[in-house]
Parts: structure tokens; C-alpha cells; sequence
């Protein structure tokens, strides 16, 4: 199939062969990501880890300092006075067994799942539900919490959560097209350096093998993966 002309201009002049410097990736990306909405930019990493392995699982979360772009609809489940400070804290949907019955009937119109510890036996009956969507709350990720303002805020502010899949690779928003170029290099180095800082025990050889960067309809370009560090 022939490329569209707009992605064929987009991927004019790029070489695809070379490695490019941070700053000089967001710059291209940037003048090129052209689609009539603002587009996501997307990093993609190839990790040289095995996640079949649980000493080689790359998992964790980083608060990016300018956060992603995007509106993130936050579900709680607690009850009481913590079902409460949910509310007060901007959580957009908040609940205890009624909102496990919901998410069982199809109700998912959220972004992140929260919960107080005393919930989790009614929360884990939905792994199959939230398991997939990678949505499961998860006390190393923070929302296991009985600070359910803090996790509120975090995930509202820009909080992305990451996961090594079955190839190795780990891909993540790290901001728009609208946004700034110093911006998203300041968004790219934070994610990098949470990524170095989860490198698991069991990896071996080279960690970071591959780093690309792209715009929801644009090209993709390879990074120097020097150039990404803090």
C-alpha cells in the first residue's frame, strides 16, 4: 500500500539509519507530527531482559515533570471517611462493592484504579477485568494506599506507570506535540532515568539495546541512547 502524502512528507529528508541526539529527535518530531489533533509522543524501548524471568521484570512508575497532556479519570475504591477525601481530592469515580459490580457489568470509563488496603479483597476479584488493561492496584506502584489524596494527585498530575511485555519492549507517553522541545526532553530524561533505576538483578549484557521516539501519526526515529541521560 502506498504511504499517504502526508506521512510520505513527514518521512522525507529522515535518515533512517541514523542514531539522533535527543534534542535534534523532539525537534524533528515536533515539525512533523501534522495530524489534525495533538498528537502523543511516543518513546519505545527494547530492554535485554527476559520477563519470563521475575529477576528480569522491568516494572515501576515515574511522575513526569510536565506531566503527559492527557486527562487521566481516576476510579477509587474505599468507603467512609476515605471514600470522602477521595471525593475532595478530584477522584472522578469513587466506590466500594457497587463500583466492583459496575466494572464486572462493563463500566470502564477510567484511567487509573486506586485503593485503599481494606478493599483489595473486593478490588481482586476484577483481575481479569482490570488485569489486561494493566490497571490492577499494586502497592509498588503507590495505588495500594491508604494516601489516597497523594495517589489522587500523582496520577492526575502526570504519573506514568511502565511494564516490561513478553519481548522485552516498554513503550510509554511521555507528552504532545504541543508541547514545548525543552518540555519533552525534561519528560524523556525523567522516564529514561526511571527506567535505568528499575533495571532488574537478573538483566545481563545490554540493558537499554534500543530507543525510538515518535508522534502518534508520524515517523519513528532511533535515539542515541547517550544522549537521553539525565
Amino acid at each position: 500500500m502506498a504511504q499517504p502524502k502526508r506521512l510520505k512528507a513527514a518521512y522525507a529528508d529522515i535518515d533512517r539509519a541514523k542514531f539522533y541526539p535527543l534534542t535534534e529527535a523532539v525537534k524533528v518530531i515536533k515539525e512533523r507530527a501534522t495530524a489534525k489533533f495533538d498528537e502523543t509522543i511516543e518513546i519505545a524501548l527494547n530492554l535485554g531482559v527476559d520477563p519470563r524471568h521475575a529477576d528480569q521484570m522491568v516494572r515501576g512508575v515515574v511522575e513526569l515533570p510536565h506531566g503527559t497532556g492527557k486527562t487521566i479519570r481516576v476510579a477509587v475504591f474505599a468507603k467512609a471517611d476515605k471514600a470522602e477525601e477521595a471525593k475532595k481530592a478530584g477522584a472522578d469515580v469513587v466506590g466500594a462493592e457497587e463500583l466492583a459490580e459496575q466494572i464486572q457489568g462493563g463500566f470502564s470509563d477510567f484511567d487509573r484504579v486506586i485503593a485503599t488496603p481494606d478493599m483489595m479483597g473486593v478490588v481482586g476479584k476484577l483481575g481479569k477485568v482490570l488485569g489486561p488493561r494493566g490497571l490492577m492496584p499494586n502497592p509498588k506502584l503507590g495505588t495500594v494506599t491508604a494516601n489516597v489524596t497523594e495517589a489522587i494527585r500523582a496520577a492526575k498530575a502526570g504519573q506514568v506507570q511502565f511494564r516490561v511485555e513478553k519481548a522485552g519492549i516498554v513503550h510509554a507517553g511521555v507528552g504532545k506535540a504541543s508541547f514545548a522541545e525543552d518540555k519533552l526532553v525534561d519528560n524523556i530524561r525523567a522516564f529514561m532515568d526511571a527506567i535505568n533505576k528499575a533495571k532488574p538483578s537478573g538483566a545481563k549484557g545490554t540493558y537499554l539495546k534500543k530507543v525510538s521516539l515518535s508522534s502518534t501519526m508520524g515517523p519513528g526515529l532511533k535515539l542515541d541512547v547517550a544522549s537521553t541521560a539525565q
